[in-house]
């Protein structure tokens, strides 16, 4: 393989890193404020998001600075997709309010 396909290739499992890690924070945060064991939801989802996390760098950086910090750009760039993907699904229930102007 040439290197730029590898490049490519650790810049996606970059960006599926970063969705796993921050949809789940998503979640976590959506499950943990409904729940009385908000310190094991919250305690456990970081455990589980940062070893997934760190054991997928170790896995595609092989070593290899480029790979690395090709992995770490698709990381952040999946950051930025699931904050905007979160943020539409926050706001959609709001689009369709009526705004009121004055008191009945």
């Amino acid at each position: 393989m040439t290197e730029f396909l590898i490049l490519a290739m650790a810049l996606a499992a970059g960006l599926l890193l970063g969705a796993v890690f921050f949809g789940g924070l998503w979640w976590t945060v959506r499950k943990g404020v409904s729940t009385k064991h908000i310190a094991f939801w919250f305690l456990s989802s970081l455990l589980l998001r940062m070893g997934f996390v760190l054991v997928g760098f170790y896995l595609v950086g092989g070593g290899d600075w480029r790979r690395l910090v090709a992995c770490l750009v698709g990381f952040v760039i999946g950051r930025v997709f699931v904050m905007r993907l979160t943020r539409t699904l926050v706001e959609r229930p709001y689009l369709d309010a009526k705004e009121v102007t004055h008191a009945p």
